[in-house]
């Protein structure tokens, strides 16, 4: 198989997909990032927006600078900014993460939201990162781990159709396993500090909203979304395919129940702007503009 960009793709049911997973793991995820009034905030590919109106709220006073590589996802989220949040104070630019258009240590605090999971070097990303960040500022990395799933009724055939998102990610270049790494990674770009808190979503029948919000809306639309890839590929066959949607599925109904756990990570920059070196310049990635930077 060969890379194929951002795995989830960007049609508008993936828009409103990450748009309902914002808002419903906004409390689990959000909780404790605040920052002082006059701080300078960079969200890190903040895509459609849905993490961004959640930073806007919860952060009054604050300046938000948010960059994406894509321009449509930018238009959706200046518009998704507009209508939840206007007249919030937020920058908006269109940027690769390899080659930002800021100076050094420019910003106070940056928030990198799902975006280490899409792209081949997240060392290498994170250390670009640094050069924007004042010294002694913090940088605050949330992701995933699909190897963190699992549920009741289980189901070999639901782990396959998980496993294959999972296959077809890496093929991409990327990484859906990313969430346990996030302190290694970070140690290795130089930052210190390092505190990693896994925040844990389960779902019952008695907790209805995270049923639909999360197990049917966000973790299975997710992996439904993947369905012709992975057949293409060859990574499972129909049959196996829609029994694992369907077991899945089987997890949001009566006496179904599914949890996942998401890493989130709080770091401090060095003395120095400068963290840990570039790789030799033959070893760089070059074709990052192919890689959507949002979750």
């Amino acid at each position: 198989m060969t890379a194929t960009g951002y795995v989830h793709g960007y049609s508008g049911r993936e828009a409103y997909r990450l748009g309902d997973q914002a808002d419903t793991l906004a409390e689990l995820l959000h909780a404790g990032t605040a920052y002082p009034a006059g701080s300078r905030v960079l969200e890190v590919g903040c895509g459609v927006g849905a993490q961004t109106v959640h930073l806007v709220a919860a952060n009054p006073g604050v300046h938000i600078v948010a960059f994406d590589v894509a321009e449509d996802s930018l238009a959706q989220a200046r518009a998704r900014v507009a209508a939840h949040a206007p007249g919030a104070d937020v920058e908006w630019h269109r940027a690769d993460l390899f080659d930002l258009p800021f100076a050094d240590a420019t910003f106070d605090h940056l928030f990198v939201c799902f975006v280490l999971e899409h792209l081949p070097d997240p060392r290498r990303a994170l250390a670009v990162l640094g050069r924007v960040l004042r010294p002694g500022g913090t940088i605050t990395v949330i992701e995933g781990d699909h190897g963190s799933a699992f549920f009741h009724p289980d189901s070999a055939d639901a782990h396959a159709a998980i496993d294959c998102q999972v296959r077809l990610q890496s093929a991409a270049g990327g990484n859906a396993l990313i969430g346990r790494q996030l302190q290694p990674l970070l140690a290795a770009a130089g930052y210190h500090d390092v505190v990693v808190h896994p925040r844990a979503v389960y779902a019952d029948g008695s907790r209805p909203g995270l049923v639909e919000g999360f197990t049917r809306n966000t973790f299975t639309a997710m992996i439904e979304s993947v369905r012709d890839d992975a057949l293409a590929a060859g990574l499972i066959g129909e049959g196996g395919w829609d029994r694992g949607i369907a077991d899945l599925h089987r997890t949001a109904q009566a006496g179904g129940t599914f949890c996942y756990t998401f890493f989130k990570a709080v770091a401090v920059a060095p003395p120095s702007t400068r963290l840990l070196a570039d790789p030799p310049a033959q070893t760089r990635m070059t074709d990052v503009s192919r890689f959507r930077l949002d979750g």
